[in-house]
């Protein structure tokens, strides 16, 4: 409750107690007197001070009021003000005992007056809290505006403390970018000049490089002259030949008294080439044909390869070259080569390079170096000579079959007789026989005794 209503109200009651008190039961009763004029005249006095203070006091009122309304940020002080005038109002109504009627009517509408007026400036209280908080609204903002404007100040100038310093690397830079062009003359020169040097140093290069290659090539001459020219060991040559040697076996079949009878070959020998075909290289005498047979038809003959541990397969045909018939090879493709992973051995291109020669007898079992002569007589053969055997390897003596090698590891040829070798410069057949356990052969007997007639044809010395 508002104190200036408070002690109004104590003031009210105190009034109406006065106003309620039988005085004259507590005190003895006086003779009344006629009222003097002059009490008259004070009594009026009073009520027009009363008037005039009510009136001076509903002016203050209004002009409070008006106050309150202009200027809303002094609502406290125009409160404080209407509370002084209330106490100046309580004073005074101590001396309005008589009117208290008139005086209560009019404190009733004072307090009307006052609530409306409390009231006003509740709602003045309401709007300054308002206008006070959209202030602190306001100011927060602002605030927060002066935050992001130093923020955004910070931030100009960093930029502008980065746009001095990219302005100063932009300086840095051309200045470096004017020696970097200034170097980059002076490399464009050097490099001009480096790469005529390079030119003249490439060009001796080449020049160097054309003789090196001469160079290496008559040095690889050289080397294949002096590798050519230069005479293997017969120890040697003779363990290359049991390590590529080739078990090659003959089956022949032809209808007998008594059913069908069958012949066998086999021979260890080599493969060999002209460059063009690899061959196995076998003596008439190694199959099962035979030039003393006459009148022998066969009517199929098998030919087969063997190696170690577990390899086998089988030949195509049989040929009897035209050099000398006595001589028999068989082809072998080059798969055959490959699996049968043996050397294979080439045809001497120039057989008399060397006086000597290495002959391996009968498949392996003996070896030894022996002299050639050529024979003016007998073209396409040569002639050893038994008698100067250098070295003799194993108890033999040259015989019909034996295989001949030059001192370069390559193939001469293959011995007809004890004296005499023919010498192999192709693989040209003079006659052939196809070989497969499901082909049948041709009529043999008149194609073996054609050959056997060519080889009774030859020279005594060459039979």
């Amino acid at each position: 409750m508002n104190k200036t209503l408070l002690l109004f109200i104590v003031d009210f009651l105190f009034l109406n107690l006065i106003a309620l008190t039988r005085w004259e039961r507590a005190e003895p009763a006086h003779p009344r007197q006629p009222p003097v004029n002059e009490i008259s005249a004070n009594t009026v006095s009073k009520d027009q001070d009363l008037v005039e203070a009510m009136r001076q006091s509903l002016a203050d009122e209004q002009l409070a009021r008006q106050a309150l309304e202009q200027k809303l940020s002094s609502a406290d002080s125009t409160l404080s003000a209407r509370e002084r005038s209330l106490g100046q109002l309580q004073s005074d109504s101590l001396k309005m005992t008589a009117q208290l009627v008139d005086t209560q009517k009019a404190q009733a509408d004072l307090n009307l007056k006052y609530q409306a007026e409390s009231q006003d400036a509740s709602l003045s209280r309401s709007q300054l809290s308002q206008l006070q908080r959209e202030l602190e609204d306001k100011k927060a903002e602002a605030e927060r505006q002066k935050q992001s404007l130093a923020a955004l100040e910070k931030q100009q100038a960093d930029a502008q403390k980065r746009i001095e310093g990219l302005t100063v690397a932009v300086e840095v830079g051309k200045r470096e970018n004017q020696q970097l062009v200034a170097q980059a003359d002076d490399l464009q020169k050097q490099v001009q000049s480096e790469r005529s040097e390079r030119l003249e140093v490439e060009q001796s290069t080449n020049q160097l490089a054309q003789g090196v290659g001469q160079l290496a090539q008559k040095s690889g001459e050289l080397t294949k002259e002096i590798r050519d020219n230069r005479p293997i060991s017969a120890n040697i040559l003779f363990n290359d030949f049991l390590a590529n040697r080739v078990q090659t076996q003959f089956t022949a079949t032809r209808k007998g008294l008594f059913g069908s009878a069958t012949k066998d070959g086999d021979s260890k020998t080599v493969l060999t080439t002209d460059g063009k075909q690899v061959y196995a290289l076998v003596d008439v005498e190694d199959t099962p044909f035979s030039f003393r047979d006459v009148g022998v038809d066969w009517k199929k003959i098998a030919v087969r390869f063997d190696r170690p541990p577990d390899y086998s397969s089988s030949g195509p045909q049989i040929e009897f070259l035209d050099s000398d018939p006595r001589v028999v090879v068989v082809p072998v493709d080059a798969q055959q080569v490959a699996a049968l992973g043996v050397k294979v051995y080439p045809l001497a291109a120039d057989p008399f390079k060397f006086s000597d020669a290495l002959l391996v007898s009968d498949g392996g079992k003996g070896y030894g170096e022996l002299g050639f002569k050529l024979d003016d007589a007998h073209r396409g053969y040569v002639r050893v000579d038994n008698r100067l055997f250098k070295r003799i390897f194993g108890d033999f003596a040259p015989s019909r079959g034996d295989l001949v090698f030059s001192k370069s590891g390559e193939l001469l040829g293959m011995m007809v007789n004890s004296d005499y070798c023919v010498l192999l410069k192709d693989f040209t057949p003079m006659a052939t026989i196809p070989a497969g356990d499901d082909t049948p052969s041709p009529h043999t007997s008149a194609l073996l005794d054609s050959l056997s007639a060519r080889v009774q044809g030859m020279p005594i010395e060459l039979q």
